[in-house]
């Protein structure tokens, strides 16, 4: 399983042109490297540069905006920042990573799933009419929010994302 939130920083350095070492984690089995480098959460991802490790991918991504200052991620202007970091964080608190929705039985995971379309409904809403929550060009919404075409396999357009939603859903959970 891809892990969502190490993709985002891969694809955030690659847009950068970074160059960089991924170090694959049985997360079942935790390394030594691991734990020295997040001993608070033990989880991935980590960046470690010029020896010294950031963890937390939304954390990280701020980094690497700050430390790479071409191609950046979030725009210079304030207001417009600040909606990406708000897209970033709708997509930790609300959206999540839709997989897990698949291990939940019955009542609880019928209200995940009302609860999942109508967070993916709001960004839809948000992206009608654009490429990327910033307009034209990648940023950090789109880093955040990107395990959806992962897990999608493709990014359907904008007004179709709840039905493909509902698709991939039926395919890999039909009612029993």
């Amino acid at each position: 399983m891809v892990n969502p939130f190490g993709l985002r920083i891969v694809q955030a350095l690659k847009l950068k042109g970074i160059e960089y070492e991924a170090i694959d984690e049985d997360l079942s089995n935790k390394s030594a490297l691991l734990v020295n480098y997040n001993p608070v959460y033990k989880k991935v991802p980590v960046l470690v540069h010029n020896g010294n490790p950031i963890s937390e991918s939304l954390v990280i991504l701020e980094y690497i905006n700050e430390t790479w200052k071409h191609n950046p991620i979030l725009p210079e202007d304030p207001f417009e920042r600040a909606r990406e970091r708000f897209w970033a964080k709708f997509n930790n608190e609300k959206v999540k990573d839709l997989r897990f929705l698949f291990h939940q039985e019955g009542k609880e995971r019928k209200e995940a799933m009302a609860a999942s379309v109508e967070n993916l409904k709001f960004v839809e809403e948000e992206l009608k009419g654009k490429k990327f929550f910033g307009g034209e060009k990648v940023g950090l919404a789109d880093l955040v929010l990107g395990w959806l075409a992962n897990l999608i396999d493709t990014w359907p357009p904008h007004d179709k994302m709840i039905i493909k939603y509902h698709a991939f859903y039926d395919k890999y959970h039909p009612a029993k």
